[in-house]
């Protein structure tokens, strides 16, 4: 039997297959057993070329070479890399290999990373796929025992191929042509963009936000309180003119109230479901203030590192029906200071299974983040893995826990006014059963989404103890409190509401069916959208400040440029479907690429013709550029800069430019301008005669300034200003 060689994603997963297979025997970038050599990427080792290795004339940004749209994008091995590429290229091709077994991360970007490897080094040999959930030394067994065609992932890697494709197309072309546009270093993305969108509609609605006063009034009738409500009203306790409210508070003082209804409702509110990353993100930072990319990373440490949690880039909050008996297995070994938790969610040994945590057809490629069925000691975790850990724990055993029960009691007592009636509302809550709350020791327990048709309560109204009240009964009001307030602005994003948009494609979404229904439809997925935030943050984008993500004024003016195609978030979340599909096999990959070629043209024409007036302030790469340039130039005789009128003309080996270009000034012609149309190539003498003449009439030709409001900058990029460019006639 020949040899079998197992590719995984990182150094840290190669050792503990090889620690399963009993691959004990060090090599270069591998371990060697009787049977197996495990070796290992460093993430990706392969990626696609940049545009000027796939052509010369790509080196210099220009808007003549746009758009680059390639049939095919080329690999390249990346240079960092390369020594660990030769070693697994050496193994999977070497004579005695047999197989090979593609152990990479389970999921869209690990598919990718092996595929790319495999097909930069030319390998023929038949592969397989191992799928795991949770890097405990069961799991990767049984994942060696129930091992995959490789051929059953290869909608996965269309899907990843296309995303591959499509961010490298929409990413180069929208990002050179609308830095050409502005002359300033601009980062367009199929994905960043629209998330970006986000923070700006928000920041702009704060900044429109136009604050109005309101005031609210809360009775006292002696054994319970009641805040005054409209139903005309919206919202229904706001009155907009605090003198009215003063009007009817001293009208009803003194006055006797008469309770109208009084209905107590029994109440069942369902456990919080299962993790998956978005949920785990979003929890984890608005109850430990961890961002989304610090809970991935302890997540992914808690599953590679501790062995303590499954495969966190999940994007399901369900189980599989056979993993039942794993998770009756998985409370009886978690932690001690877990046990007293665990008899409830398992009743007579059993565990209660319902369709919000238990239903084969809501999981996706892999099942919710729940603890593995291994003892583990939390003590010996970092703080952070310590308080997610607890976090997954506590999850999993609320969700197979009892419903929280508890009456909920609501009284309206009528009250005669100077001119009119005035009705209070009052509303009470007595707890039954804690049920699931029980285990939501972490302050501000997460609660069960609401079916968006309930009335939010005002901050006057409390959930407290009633005393027994029927219709007819009458209380004194023995005062009657105004409180002025004014409206709110909505709060800047933070990481948890952002993801929220996010997986939503920027729709606030209550109700769980439709969003269900739109599911595949958010922006990224569960395992990017992290590091599109971050992304926002290291371009300058986008800021921190404490917990909130708010747009810069760079953001803000991008999103002024872009067209509404790359900038809508339900755009993106459309082409996150199709990916979707493609892997189900019920999109065509080619038809999907087709529309992102054209989509790339249709983004470097918008920002050719674009005639926004946006001026990005100056960054610290261009204003080195300059000083640079200036500072090499040498003067040409005479002339004067024809677009600030300021600045000598400079010249270099290149191009003629303005000695004003560190102050902003972006006069550039290039020497060879010309010469595509059969002119000949600029010098100082010519462009002396050119801008005292405006004509210059030679032997072969004519060279005139044009009337078309183009003119000829760094790159080619276009602005408003006097100067036009240079045309040749030929006699």
């Amino acid at each position: 039997m020949g040899r079998t060689v197992v590719v995984a994603e990182k150094p840290s997963v190669g050792r503990d297959i090889a620690r399963v297979l009993k691959c004990t025997q060090r090599g270069q970038g591998c371990l060697i057993g009787q049977d197996y050599t495990v070796t290992w990427a460093v993430g990706h080792l392969v990626t696609l070329v940049e545009p000027d290795e796939l052509d010369e004339k790509y080196k210099r940004w220009q808007f003549e070479t746009l758009p680059i749209l390639p049939e095919d994008i080329p690999l390249k091995v990346i240079r960092q890399s390369s020594d660990q590429y030769k070693v697994v290229r050496q193994l999977i091709n070497a004579a005695e290999t047999e197989r090979v077994i593609c152990a990479t991360d389970a999921g869209r970007e690990g598919e990718l990373i092996f595929r790319y490897i495999y097909m930069k080094s030319g390998c023929r040999k038949p592969f397989d796929r191992l799928w795991i959930s949770s890097m405990t030394d069961e799991a990767i067994s049984e994942g060696f025992r129930t091992i995959q065609p490789g051929e059953k992932y290869d909608g996965l890697f269309r899907s990843a191929q296309c995303r591959s494709q499509a961010d490298w197309l929409v990413g180069m072309n929208a990002s050179r042509a609308f830095t050409l546009r502005y002359d300033t270093l601009l980062s367009v993305g199929r994905v960043q963009t629209p998330t970006l969108a986000l923070l700006v509609k928000r920041r702009k609605e704060i900044e429109e936000f136009k604050p109005e006063e309101f005031a609210t009034i809360t009775a006292d009738f002696g054994d319970y309180r009641g805040v005054w409500f409209d139903e005309k009203l919206n919202p229904d306790t706001h009155i907009r003119k605090i003198a009215d409210a003063k009007a009817i508070a001293e009208g009803v003082k003194g006055r006797t109230g008469t309770v109208r209804t009084a209905e107590t409702v029994r109440k069942k509110e369902p456990p919080p479901q299962l993790y998956d990353l978005t949920s785990l993100q979003r929890d984890a930072n608005r109850l430990l203030g961890f961002t989304a990319d610090k809970t991935l990373k302890t997540a992914q440490s808690l599953y590679e590192t501790r062995k303590a949690i499954t495969y966190p880039r999940t994007d399901s909050r369900y189980l599989p029906p056979d993993m039942v008996p794993r998770v009756v297995q998985t409370m009886k070994l978690l932690p001690a200071a877990y046990q007293p938790l665990v008899p409830p969610a398992l009743p007579g040994g059993k565990l209660p299974v319902s369709k919000r945590t238990v239903d084969e057809t809501r999981v996706t490629d892999h099942h919710a983040i729940i603890p593995t069925a291994q003892r583990v000691n939390p003590d010996s975790f970092s703080p952070d893995e310590k308080q997610l850990y607890d976090m997954i724990a506590r999850r999993m055993l609320m969700a197979f826990y009892p419903f929280h029960e508890y009456d909920a009691t609501k009284v309206i007592t009528v009250v005669p006014g100077n001119a009119r009636e005035h009705l209070f509302r009052t509303t009470g809550k007595v707890v039954i059963s804690n049920g699931w709350r029980d285990v939501a020791e972490l302050a501000d327990p997460p609660k069960a989404k609401s079916s968006g048709k309930g009335r939010k309560k005002t901050a006057d109204e409390e959930e407290a103890a009633l005393p027994p009240l029927q219709p007819g009964d009458t209380r004194v009001v023995k005062g009657a409190e105004v409180k002025a307030d004014k409206t709110k602005p909505p709060a800047h994003h933070n990481d948890a509401t952002l993801l929220a948009a996010m997986e939503h494609a920027g729709r606030e979404i209550e109700d769980e069916e439709l969003a269900r229904q739109m599911k595949g439809m958010g922006i990224g997925t569960p395992a990017t959208r992290a590091a599109i935030i971050e992304r926002l943050i290291q371009v300058g984008y986008a800021l921190r400040k404490g917990k909130q993500l708010i747009a810069t004024d760079k953001g803000v003016q991008l999103i002024a440029i872009m067209p509404q195609e790359i900038a809508s978030p339900e755009m993106t979340g459309r082409w996150e479907l199709a990916l979707e599909q493609i892997t189900d096999g019920n999109q065509d990959a080619e038809k999907f690429m087709d529309s992102i070629r054209k989509f790339s043209t249709f983004l470097v024409n918008y920002a050719r013709n674009n005639r926004a007036d946006v001026a990005f302030p100056d960054d610290d790469r261009r204003r080195k550029r300059r000083q640079t340039l200036v500072a090499r130039g040498t003067p040409v005789e005479g002339c004067l800069c024809p677009v600030c009128h300021k600045g000598a003309v400079l010249e270099n080996p290149r191009t003629f430019f303005c000695a004003d270009a560190a102050e902003g000034c972006r006069f550039t012609l290039w020497k060879d301008c010309l010469t595509k149309g059969g002119g000949p190539e600029l010098n100082a003498k010519l462009l002396q005669l050119i801008l005292a003449n405006q004509v210059v009439r030679g032997s072969t030709g004519v060279i005139t300034i044009d009337d078309r409001q183009i003119a000829f900058f760094p790159h080619g990029s276009q602005v408003a200003c006097a100067y036009r460019p240079l045309t040749y006639t030929k006699k």
